[in-house]
């Protein structure tokens, strides 16, 4: 019985040696390589420079977060398109009121140039039921630029004039168009219902769905001619003050699209045309 117990000492003491011999120093025959621990030192045949090479470690970072039940996103930007459905009848007695002439052309856009800008100050997200299903609302500026085709100009109601002609072709001869465009800007509150299917994940999966009401606070038309160069005309050209709009966005990891289109049409005369936007939106969530 002792020899046995005495055989597992030595045999135990060996091992410890040689783990401690093979994990504190290991030589290479070719390059006369050391290793200390986290420590490479390697001296090449021929050559009295040694290199010493330390070993990193790299962490993976968890990603999975735990949400709050409210956060708040700041600093929001959308990225897209302005364009309508026009309805306008142009053959009756209010179209012609407004545009003198005006026939199914008149209006027409050029899609690409017609964009669609929106900065949301603030976005935030309120948690209802286990941080799926949120109420989402904030406030921001919506900005849409209408790129005409034709010629067309607006015109300001500078003498006050009830139901004045608002909008006629430009008919002056030699005169090309660079830019022609009318701008509506709108201060606008956002409230939708979110649904997040990742509510771990910072850039998840989800879709949100409600309205928006805005108001409109400037709009202007600009053009550019190669013979009057820039002019600006500020006006509402009777455009509806309010725009309510049924608005959607969906998430897909850290892709976002959104929409927007509106309840009513956009004049409060003349032209029956429902604006509406789509596009790209860049955010944290």
């Amino acid at each position: 019985m002792k020899r046995i117990f005495t055989l597992c000492i030595a045999l135990c003491t060996f091992a410890t040696g040689f783990s401690q011999t093979d994990t504190t120093a290991r030589r290479d025959s070719q390059n006369d390589t050391i290793r200390i621990g986290s420590m490479i030192i390697i001296r090449k045949p021929g050559s009295n420079n040694r290199e010493v090479i330390r070993d990193r470690e790299y962490k993976t970072r968890n990603r999975i977060i735990k949400p709050s039940n409210i956060t708040t996103n700041w600093g929001i930007l959308d990225l897209g398109f302005s364009n309508y459905e026009d309805n306008t009848i142009y053959g009756s007695a209010s179209t012609q009121a407004y545009a003198p002439g005006s026939n199914n052309t008149w209006f027409k856009l050029k899609n690409g140039k017609s964009r669609n800008v929106n900065i949301w100050f603030f976005m935030q997200r309120l948690s209802q039921r286990c941080h799926v299903v949120n109420l989402k609302y904030g406030l921001g500026l919506e900005l849409n630029n209408y790129h005409y085709k034709q010629p067309v100009r607006y015109q300001e109601n500078t003498l006050a004039i009830v139901d004045p002609p608002r909008v006629l072709m430009d008919l002056t001869p030699n005169r090309n168009y660079e830019k022609n465009k009318l701008a509506a800007d709108y201060l606008t509150i956002p409230v939708m219902l979110n649904f997040n299917f990742t509510p771990n994940r910072k850039k998840g999966f989800g879709i949100s769905g409600g309205v928006s009401a805005g108001y409109l606070y400037s709009a202007r038309n600009k053009t550019k001619t190669s013979d009057e160069g820039k002019e600006k005309s500020k006006d509402d050209f009777e455009l509806e003050k309010w725009k309510i709009s049924y608005i959607a966005e969906l998430a897909l990891g850290p892709i976002r699209l959104y929409g927007s289109y509106a309840v009513k049409r956009m004049y409060e005369r003349g032209l029956d045309m429902t604006p509406y936007t789509f596009g790209f939106r860049f955010s944290n969530w």
